[in-house]
């Protein structure tokens, strides 16, 4: 899973990637980006971990990419800023709330970056299609057909609108897939605060206009993890910091993708898998390997949760909570599978 953290210059973006990768930013990347990777805390991982003793674990991981910071000033140069993360699941914009910021403001002014963005991607080929289509060429209906279903995407967008609640029929779809829409990704907001004090008001006021968001002090936490270990809980306590925001800031990031976990759990290997929420079994078998999606028999699922509260399997077959599904079950959050396949 990508997630590209965005936002004006100035708001702290870089701290809270450094936050939650641990990696210093390079400014030899300032104006190309900075890719790191951070694990996703699972309590439930955690536990199979210390259940099944594996010799090989692999968590669930969030591939952070830090953009170049945004003007608020010159908006041409925006979109080529905003293009490098066109590939993210979601959006992280960060909002410096200090110097005055109005964070509501911010997130209205990005929002219209985001609309430029697409409409300069979605014009672009429009263009071009009218030209092509108007052409006596064989593949002429076929552009003619793209171009229709893309004239309402540029309309909309033409309007100041988002398309995240447009609902695109196949053919937009495919013409669109190309172009990885930037206002149709989820998005989050980091309220990065100058200390401890969470402004409750603020946050109340950017849900109130239809954002998820969640509020964090980046740079006080960095101060504090420089310190020596020792040090780090009395100095925390001391800035009232009373649980830091790593571990809350990137389950956040993942719960606004609104996708699941399910795992795959021998003494070999723990291994935790992501899957869109909604997706089936025979989804899943793909997700872990094609040849398992090919040869797909049966699935022996079983809750994860029950078996850690059982504690082993065979306490969890003898209470009848292993079940065995065919490809069209939906995967559930928290589903341990084991694939029967043919091949």
């Amino acid at each position: 899973m990508k997630a590209g953290l965005v936002g004006y210059q100035g708001g702290g973006k870089s701290a809270l990637f450094e936050l939650l990768t641990g990696l210093k930013p390079d400014p030899s990347k300032t104006h190309s980006g900075q890719v790191g990777v951070a694990s996703v805390p699972d309590e439930r991982f955690d536990r199979l971990v210390d259940l099944y003793q594996p010799k090989k674990i692999v968590p669930t991981k969030i591939e952070l990419f830090d953009t170049p910071g945004l003007s608020r000033d010159e908006k041409s140069g925006n979109g080529q800023r905003l293009s490098i993360i066109r590939e993210a699941s979601v959006l992280v914009q960060v909002i410096g709330q200090f110097a005055g910021c109005d964070p509501i403001a911010e997130a209205s002014a990005f929002i219209d970056d985001l609309i430029l963005a697409d409409l300069q991607v979605v014009s672009n080929r429009v263009e071009r299609l009218k030209k092509d289509a108007a052409k006596p060429r064989p593949d002429r209906d076929e552009l003619q057909a793209e171009l229709d279903a893309l004239l309402p995407i540029a309309e909309r967008l033409e309007n100041g609108d988002e398309l995240a609640d447009m609902e695109f029929s196949e053919a937009q779809v495919k013409a669109a897939s190309s172009f990885a829409l930037l206002t149709r990704k989820r998005r989050l907001i980091v309220l990065n605060t100058a200390d401890s004090d969470i402004d409750a008001a603020a946050l109340a006021d950017i849900e109130a206009a239809g954002h998820a968001v969640i509020a964090a002090p980046a740079g006080l936490e960095l101060e504090v993890l420089a310190l020596p270990e020792e040090e780090q809980a009395e100095f925390g306590a001391e800035m009232g910091l009373a649980e830091p925001s790593r571990r809350l800031l990137l389950r956040k990031i993942f719960e606004v993708t609104d996708q699941i976990t399910f795992y795959t759990c021998a003494e070999k290997e723990v291994h935790a898998w992501l899957l869109n929420r909604g997706e089936t079994v025979l989804d899943a078998a793909d997700t872990i390997h094609s040849d398992l999606a090919r040869g797909f028999v049966r699935a022996e699922i079983w809750s994860a949760d029950d078996l850690l509260r059982l504690g082993s399997e065979r306490e969890l077959k003898a209470a009848g909570l292993q079940h065995v599904e065919g490809k069209e079950y939906v995967v559930q959050d928290g589903d341990e599978i084991f694939i029967r396949s043919g091949i």
